[in-house]
């Protein structure tokens, strides 16, 4: 099973090798309601973990995606741009934002793992 690790604001990043996938929580997901506007960052554009990164916006609200980890923009998903729905039917997989480059392997450690995330959105309740 993929090391997936979430931030206290709902962003997560599944690691594979040097390399996080970013997008937002099922949680932040179903909060939002239905996503009508996803943009991504700029390729190649280096972060710093906790920068803004991406926006997500429902028909409720528009909401900054934060880099989890600091490194440098490998990939976007185009896809999501064009069908931000996609970020509802499957935010875990095919609703990711970018990959990144991660810089400091150490951040991921920082990070909640599924447990703890759940639990503190337990706690949240």
């Amino acid at each position: 099973m993929a090391d997936i690790r979430y931030t206290k604001d709902h962003e997560y990043v599944r690691i594979e090798g040097a390399e996080g996938v970013v997008g937002i929580s099922d949680h932040a997901q179903k909060q939002l309601g239905d996503v009508v506007f996803a943009e991504v960052p700029t390729l190649g554009k280096t972060l710093k973990a906790g920068d803004p990164a991406a926006v997500v916006e429902s028909v409720k609200a528009a909401s900054d995606v934060f880099t989890p980890v600091s490194g440098e923009v490998v990939a976007v998903n185009a896809e999501v741009e064009n069908a931000p729905g996609l970020i509802n039917e499957d935010a875990l997989g095919r609703g990711w934002l970018f990959r990144i480059r991660i810089a400091d392997p150490k951040e991921v450690a920082a990070l909640m793992d599924e447990a703890a995330y759940a639990a503190y959105l337990e706690s949240q309740a």
